[in-house]
C-alpha cells in the first residue's frame, strides 16, 4: 500500500512537471506570435485587409520554426523584447573567410557585410550572399537570382546542442570510469548506480546476443556512445527552455551521420562469409545470379537501405512527436482567433493532450535509442558471423 502511494505521488509530480512545461511552451508560442504581429504592424505600411491577413495565426509556420535549425538560440519573447543567444556565423565565400555573430542579422531582418538570411525561395532559412536588392513600396525584396549560397560552417543551434551533449557525456563517463577504479569491488554509488543498469542492459541484452560473446567487446564503446547520445538528445529535446529545445535527433543531417557511422563500421567489419553471402548467395538457383545478377543486386541494395532505414526511422519518429505537441498547442490560437472563449475552452483539452504526448515521447525517446542501437548491433553481428 505504501509503495502504491509512493507511485501515485511520483506520477502526480510528473504530471505537474509536464504541465508546467506545456504552459511554458504555450506562453513562448503566444509571445513569439505577439512579437511577430507587433513587428508587422510597426514596420510595414499596408492596407487594413493586408494587416488582418498578416495577423492571422499560421500554425504551419510556427511549427516549422520550432523544429528546424537556426543561427540563434531563442529563449523567450516578452512584448518587443527577444532574449536570444547569438551564435557564430562562419562563411567561406569568393576565396575569403567571413566570421561574425548572428546577432548582426537582428533576427533575420537586416543584412551584414552583404550577407543575410533568406526568407523565401530555394535558400529559405540559409545564410546567402545578397548580390542585389530591389526596393518596392513595402520594403526590400531579394529574388533567388540575386543571391548566392556560400559555404556555411556556422555554429547553429543544433551544432551547439551536440557540443553540449558531448561535453556532458564525456564528463559523466570519465567520472564513472574513475569511480569504478576507485571503488573496485564495491557497490555502485550516485550517478554510477543510475547508469550502470543501462550499461549492463546494452552489454547483456543488445551486444552479446546480437554480435556474440567473443566479439562484442570491440563494439561496446560505439554502442554505448550511440545509445546515450540519442537517448540524451531525445530527452533534452522535450524541454522547451535552454539548454533544451534543440531538435537534434529530429534533424535528418544528424541521423544521417549516425547511420553512416554504423554503415562504415559494418562495411569494414565484414568478413569473407559476409561478402560471399551478398554476391554469391548460397542456396539460391544459379539463374538468379547468372547471366542477370538479380540476387546480388538485391543484396547490394540491402546494404544501402539498412542505414537509410536507420536514418529515416529516428528522424521521422522524433520530428512527428514534436509536430503533434505543437499541433495541439496551435489549436488554442486557431480557436482563439474565432472567439476568445473558444481559445480558453480548447486550451484545457490541448494542454491535456500535450502533456500526454510529452509522457509518450519519454517512452519513445528510450525506444528509438534502443532500436537504433539494437539494429546497429545486429548489422555488426551479421557482418562478423562465421560461415557454418
Amino acid at each position: 500500500m505504501n509503495k502504491l502511494n509512493r507511485n501515485k505521488k511520483v506520477i502526480f509530480k510528473n504530471l505537474i512537471f509536464f504541465g508546467v512545461l506545456a504552459i511554458i511552451l504555450t506562453s513562448q508560442v503566444l509571445a513569439t506570435d505577439h512579437g511577430q504581429k507587433k513587428q508587422v504592424h510597426d514596420q510595414q505600411s499596408e492596407t487594413w485587409e493586408d494587416k488582418v491577413m498578416e495577423e492571422e495565426f499560421k500554425a504551419g509556420e510556427m511549427i516549422v520554426e520550432h523544429i528546424v535549425d537556426a543561427h540563434e538560440w531563442h529563449i523567450l519573447t516578452y512584448k518587443d523584447f527577444h532574449l536570444t543567444i547569438p551564435l557564430p556565423v562562419i562563411l567561406w565565400y569568393n576565396g575569403g573567410l567571413h566570421v561574425f555573430m548572428s546577432g548582426k542579422f537582428h533576427h533575420g531582418h537586416d543584412h551584414y557585410n552583404g550577407f543575410g538570411l533568406a526568407h523565401e525561395g530555394e535558400y529559405k532559412g540559409q545564410v546567402v550572399r545578397v548580390l542585389q536588392q530591389r526596393f518596392i513600396d513595402d520594403g526590400i525584396i531579394v529574388h533567388d537570382s540575386d543571391q548566392e549560397l556560400p559555404l556555411d560552417f556556422s555554429i547553429t543551434k543544433n551544432v551547439l546542442a551536440v557540443f553540449i551533449s558531448l561535453i556532458f557525456m564525456s564528463w559523466v563517463f570519465i567520472y564513472i570510469a574513475r569511480m569504478y577504479r576507485k571503488r573496485e569491488g564495491e557497490a555502485p554509488k550516485g550517478i554510477q548506480s543510475l547508469l550502470e543498469p543501462l550499461i549492463l542492459f546494452i552489454r547483456d541484452d543488445i551486444a552479446k546476443p546480437s554480435i556474440g560473446v567473443k566479439k562484442y567487446e570491440r563494439y561496446m564503446p560505439y554502442l554505448l556512445t550511440l545509445f546515450f547520445f540519442i537517448f540524451l538528445n531525445n530527452l533534452v529535446g522535450l524541454i522547451p527552455i535552454f539548454p533544451g529545445g534543440a531538435n537534434v535527433t529530429g534533424n535528418i543531417a544528424i541521423t544521417m551521420v549516425l547511420a553512416l557511422f554504423t554503415f562504415v563500421i559494418t562495411t569494414f567489419s565484414g568478413n569473407k562469409a559476409y561478402w560471399v553471402h551478398i554476391f554469391n548467395t548460397p542456396g539460391v538457383p544459379w539463374w538468379l545470379k547468372f547471366p542477370v545478377p538479380l540476387m546480388p543486386i538485391v543484396e547490394f541494395i540491402g546494404i544501402l537501405t539498412k542505414p537509410f532505414v536507420l536514418m529515416i526511422r529516428l528522424f521521422a519518429n522524433m520530428t512527428a512527436g514534436h509536430i503533434i505537441v505543437l499541433g495541439f498547442v496551435s489549436l488554442i490560437f486557431i480557436f482563439g482567433e474565432i472567439h476568445v472563449a473558444l481559445g480558453y475552452g480548447i486550451s484545457i483539452v490541448s494542454v491535456a493532450f500535450a502533456i500526454f504526448m510529452n509522457l509518450l515521447e519519454l517512452l519513445v525517446a528510450f525506444i528509438q535509442a534502443y532500436v537504433f542501437t539494437l539494429l546497429s548491433a545486429l548489422y555488426f553481428g551479421m557482418a562478423t558471423e562465421e560461415h557454418h
